[in-house]
């Protein structure tokens, strides 16, 4: 069998494993594929490689770990799904070697991993975009704006913005059920720094997990409900959910309302919930050949993986340039200052 054609085999029983297997517990460390890598049960296995973060970057961190252990089976690869904010904690106790994250790392994260001497390379892997969904059965709406979800979700909607037609008054007077990602998540504080304008400021009275298939599985058997989570969860459920498009006014890239997919995400054209994800590597911890072999394989294979799993790849040019900032062992953040609207090849380059 070609990789090609062991890639399409693998990506129907990797969808079906990954909702199994991120279900089990937002903080627990699972084995990948469910304890069914190969050569499972090899006592002379020892090089272990622990990850955690983020739901959004699970899926492909998975895929990456299950096809990097086919190359290396002396390897063992686990990847938690404690959400961007709970895996830095453990990276920054020095508990993990690789932390997946669905936002950059925070000034308070980058503080306590300088307190307990660990260092990270930060190093994008892949391109979301955040979306937004409701029950198949919802005829009202296919389009939303900023504003539309900004009402939704400010603080000040708590308790007050309950039913659909208080968003829009040509929406039905039925209850508003919400469902979201909880406040560790790297999803969380992107989506309510570019609806609310300030990260992590949002209505508290919504289902919130750090599991996403939590909130598929809500929105999808509620009418009334209202969700959002990384592309890829609604890629892996499509028949379960409705995609809505969103116009953010911009007429200037003559889009109009768009729906998140591999193209707009790419193009831009989704805005303003597009976003890069990543892992942060100790690089103490990349002077161990597994964990080097993993990520420079996560860099190489892993574009492939990346489109399989329902994200969209950097370019060949991006994927490069964070490889030379593995071979140059780059510390720190690129976020940490400057032009926050840059883009991603002008922050690699090294630019603000």
């Amino acid at each position: 069998m070609s990789k090609t054609d062991r890639h399409i085999v693998r990506a129907a029983q990797r969808v079906h494993r990954s909702v199994q297997c991120a279900s089990v517990s937002a903080a627990l460390l699972v084995a990948v594929a469910c304890g069914g890598g190969a050569g499972e049960g090899d006592a002379t296995r020892t090089a272990v490689i622990t990850v955690d973060g983020s739901s959004t970057v699970f899926p492909i961190a998975e895929a990456v770990a299950e096809e990097f252990q086919l190359v290396d089976p002396a390897a063992r690869v686990t990847v938690g799904v404690s959400g961007t904010g709970g895996g830095f904690k453990k990276f920054c106790a020095g508990e993990t070697d690789i932390s997946n994250g669905s936002r950059p790392i925070k000034a308070v994260e980058i503080d306590a991993c300088a307190a307990a001497g660990i260092e990270f390379i930060e190093l994008p892997v892949a391109h979301d975009g955040i979306s937004v969904v409701v029950h198949p059965d919802n005829d009202w709406v296919s389009t939303l704006t900023p504003d539309d979800l900004e009402r939704m979700w400010n603080p000040a909607a708590q308790g007050t913005v309950v039913s659909w037609s208080q968003v829009r008054p040509d929406w039905p007077d039925s209850e508003l059920h919400l469902f979201g990602p909880g406040v560790d998540s790297g999803t969380f504080d992107y989506f309510t720094q570019a609806i609310v304008g300030q990260e992590g400021a949002s209505r508290g009275d919504f289902t919130s997990s750090e599991d996403d298939n939590v909130l598929v599985q809500g929105v999808a058997t509620d009418p009334l409900a209202l969700g959002f989570f990384g592309y890829a969860y609604y890629e892996a459920n499509r028949d379960r959910l409705k995609l809505l498009s969103v116009d953010d006014g911009d007429e200037t890239n003559g889009a109009g309302a768009v729906a998140p997919s591999p193209e707009s995400v790419r193009d831009g054209t989704y805005q303003p919930l597009s976003r890069p994800i990543f892992i942060y590597v100790n690089p103490d911890a990349l002077e161990r050949p597994e964990v080097s072999g993993f990520v420079n394989f996560f860099l190489s294979d892993g574009a492939s993986l990346v489109r399989e799993v329902g994200y969209v790849p950097l370019s060949d040019a991006e994927y490069a340039l964070v490889q030379r900032r593995v071979d140059d062992r780059v510390i720190g953040t690129m976020f940490g200052s400057g032009d926050k609207t840059a883009s991603l090849t002008v922050l690699l380059e090294g630019g603000r």
